[in-house]
């Protein structure tokens, strides 16, 4: 697992397909406002039964996680300044989650499939994104 961070603060976490371990792993910090874990059972494994309580959470940014199930795709980071920062591409298996910052995508492959997570409600993309 590698922490990409510029001023302190975490732009990625880059999970690849060769970092998994067994058991319940998070991927994320407790603290981070998006929770991103990997699960990794035996066949019989029970978990238990739990519903998620309502309670009010302030989050003042979208942050997003992809997956790629198939192909791969390359990744430039912003800081929070919108300067170019780092790049690096993913895989098949491998995951990242972006916390601060900005990223662009390039799909490097025909019939690459990308699963995307974030945080919602989504409102808008003008309310949500400053494009550049």
């Amino acid at each position: 697992m590698q922490i990409i961070k510029h001023d302190e603060k975490i732009i990625s976490i880059i999970y690849r397909d060769e970092d998994w371990t067994e058991g319940l792993n998070f991927i994320t910090p407790n603290d981070m406002f998006i929770q991103v874990g990997s699960w990794w059972y035996e066949k019989g494994k029970i978990l238990d039964k739990h519903v998620h309580k309502e309670f009010d959470r302030i989050g003042k940014r979208t942050q997003e996680c992809v997956y790629v199930k198939r192909g791969s795709m390359r990744v430039t980071l912003y800081t929070e300044d919108l300067e170019e920062f780092k790049t690096f591409d993913l895989k098949e298996g491998d995951l990242a989650v972006f916390a601060y910052g900005g990223h662009g995508y390039e799909i490097l492959e025909d019939d690459t499939q990308i699963i995307e997570s974030k945080n919602g409600p989504f409102i808008d993309v003008d309310t949500d994104k400053i494009k550049f």
